[in-house]
């Protein structure tokens, strides 16, 4: 669905940008204001004033529903339909929390699936929708410097875009310190948000991070952190089980390799997602 759907009609255009504008930043209060105003200005037409009003704040909430709706799908074209969604509506509202930071991650996530899928061509498009997503991120930073989520996506889109360029070129370029202060910031503010992503995304950081940046026990830490969580009973303790096996299958002894067998078969119980899958499965027969 198009931008166009914001807009209802022509004479309402000026009342639409100032409602979303206030809704989108939570003043919501503010945004009845402006919608009760402009019903006022139109007293002769009454009801039927009223009346396109609400049918403005509809469509405003369709949008959102909508791609709520296509980023829960998870599926590649939907991901793909979400970023183009976002980017045509920030064309006209850049200054938009919600939607930068929301674009950022639906970046992520479709670059993201690219990869896993191996789709042809997905190392290009990990480095476009990765560097996408780094700058909604960054705005979203800019917007609203005290939450998580402009951070948290900053770091995990560079972690796409270094998928695509490969890690020494985002070296290169300045981005290990970004990505290290951006999740360190995230999870500071709140290291619970999005079921605790920053604890998992900081220690992936220093597991994959090249030497001589990288430290193993350091991640572990983190992982160990995230073990103590509500979230790693659930789904989102996937891949925080797969990432500890890969560090725990490489170190000497019995006992870390079994613990790593542990992980991988309790990530296999609990994903049905076939990337997860393959992933144990192929770490489990190298045990």
């Amino acid at each position: 669905m198009k931008v166009r759907i914001l807009f209802v009609m022509a004479g309402l255009l000026g009342m639409l940008l100032t409602v979303q504008s206030l809704q989108w930043t939570g003043n919501a209060g503010a945004a009845e204001t402006v919608v009760q105003a402009a019903a006022e200005e139109n007293a002769e037409s009454g009801s039927e004033s009223l009346s396109q009003a609400e049918k403005v704040e509809k469509k405003v909430e369709q949008l959102r529903s909508q791609t709520d709706a296509l980023m829960e799908k998870g599926k590649l074209q939907d991901l793909k339909e979400v970023v183009e969604l976002y980017e045509e509506v920030l064309a006209s509202h850049p200054d938009n929390f919600e939607f930068n930071w929301k674009c950022a991650k639906a970046c992520r996530l479709y670059g993201d699936l690219t990869k896993r899928m191996e789709k042809e061509g997905w190392k290009d498009i990990c480095a476009e929708y990765g560097k996408k997503g780094m700058k909604y991120a960054k705005k979203a930073i800019e917007l609203e410097p005290d939450k998580p989520n402009g951070y948290y996506y900053y770091g995990l889109c560079v972690g796409t875009y270094s998928d695509g360029v490969g890690l020494i070129t985002a070296l290169r370029e300045g981005l290990k310190d970004k990505t290290q202060n951006n999740l360190e910031k995230a999870y500071e503010i709140d290291k619970h948000f999005e079921n605790g992503g920053p604890i998992v995304a900081f220690g992936r950081f220093w597991q994959v991070v090249p030497w001589p940046y990288n430290d193993e026990d350091k991640a572990m830490e983190y992982y160990r952190e995230f073990q103590e969580t509500e979230y790693y009973e659930t789904a989102e303790g996937v891949n925080a089980r797969v990432y500890m096996a890969e560090i725990l299958a490489d170190r000497w002894g019995s006992e870390p390799k079994e613990e790593a067998r542990q992980l991988l078969n309790e990530a296999i119980e609990l994903t049905d997602n076939p990337y997860w899958e393959k992933r144990a499965e192929e770490l489990l027969a190298d045990l």
